[in-house]
């Protein structure tokens, strides 16, 4: 669950005492994401450059801000135009220990969710055709990624702190409605490093927007060189969990419906935005911290709270479908729509070229 210091808000001197030795915290991690990220940029240590183009997708946010989706739109709509792509994922969470693990070649899925983490599942979902490797280190799952699929195209999910291995395109994402949140560095505030860092990305994707003025501002004296586009999550359809998607009814069937809301997710108002602007009215919830590994207690006494609950595609992958026996539980899927998607792509293949 999001602490609520986190989000944009005026703070009493009371409030600001209280939350001083996170405040300290907040230096020492701040001091150690400059120095991480001056050691790469400051000549110290040279990146690994792989022999193909490296597009990462990151963000300065613990916790969702559209990363995933946006990972999967990049990647499918790059080998709609002929690429060879394969996406590299950490698998944060996971518990498997082999350097690389292939959980996509495009055509069949190897793996759970132990394994390799819950997001990396999300991304298959997503970009069906495309070869997802799960590791640790990036620039050895590229290697792997060439020697096995070709790729011509390597791209990196919530790759922004990832230092080490050279990119040719930085793509930051953002959430419209959240921001940069209270503009502090964990565990003070949201951010993994200082707002400044966003002069080094070469695109920027408000999700879900616009920024408030504050925030927009804010982008603008930073982000200097950046292309800005805007996406929308939209939501798909609605199934049972367990279900195929494609057994799933519209999205739409939510219009005057009464629903839970089950997320573990790093920005849960994301979410309980989308039920709303799909006409549903959000009578209970229940969330987890993000990346919470469910268990069947966590769906205890649901139905007395609401008849109806709906739950992430995330958080779907992590929970048994014979934990929700006689639970209407339902999972929504998510698309992504990009405001001039040709315009961003032909750009984007430019970076590369």
């Amino acid at each position: 669950m999001q602490a609520p210091w986190l989000a944009e808000r005026d703070e009493g001197a009371f409030q600001k005492a209280l939350l001083l030795p996170l405040g300290l915290a907040s230096g020492g991690y701040s001091l150690a994401a400059r120095l991480h990220r001056a050691v790469y940029s400051g000549g110290w240590t040279t990146p690994r450059r792989l022999p193909c183009s490296v597009v990462s997708v990151g963000s300065l946010l613990a916790g969702g801000s559209g990363k995933t989706p946006v990972t999967a739109w990049v990647a499918g709509r790059l080998r709609a135009r002929g690429h060879r792509v394969v996406i590299a994922t950490r698998g944060y969470g996971r518990l498997g220990g082999d350097a690389v693990h292939t959980l996509s070649d495009g055509r069949r899925v190897r793996g759970d969710v132990a394994g390799v983490g819950d997001e990396a599942l999300v991304l298959v979902a997503h970009a069906a055709d495309v070869p997802v490797l799960v590791g640790r280190d990036r620039g050895v799952v590229g290697l792997r990624a060439i020697s096995s699929f070709g790729a011509d195209v390597l791209v990196l999910d919530d790759g922004f702190q990832h230092h080490r291995l050279s990119r040719d395109v930085d793509i930051v994402t953002l959430d419209g409605g959240f921001g940069f949140g209270n503009r502090r560095i964990l565990p003070r505030g949201p951010l993994r490093e200082p707002v400044s860092a966003l002069a080094r990305a070469h695109a920027v994707g408000i999700i879900d927007g616009p920024l408030s003025e504050a925030n927009a501002a804010l982008l603008e004296q930073h982000a200097v060189r950046p292309r800005v586009f805007q996406a929308r999550r939209r939501a798909a359809r609605l199934c049972r969990i367990g279900a195929p998607a494609r057994e799933g009814e519209p999205a739409t069937a939510l219009a005057g419906a009464r629903v839970g809301m089950l997320a573990a997710l790093g920005q849960p108002a994301a979410f309980r935005r989308t039920l709303e602007e799909k006409g549903a009215t959000v009578i209970a919830e229940r969330r987890f911290r993000d990346h919470h590994r469910y268990r069947a207690r966590d769906l205890r006494n649901l139905r007395r709270e609401a008849d109806m609950w709906v739950t992430t595609e995330k958080d779907a992958v992590k929970i048994l479908p014979r934990w929700a026996r006689g639970i209407d539980l339902r999972v929504l899927t998510i698309d992504l729509a990009v405001a001039s998607e040709d315009g961003f792509l032909d750009w984007l293949e430019a970076q590369l070229r």
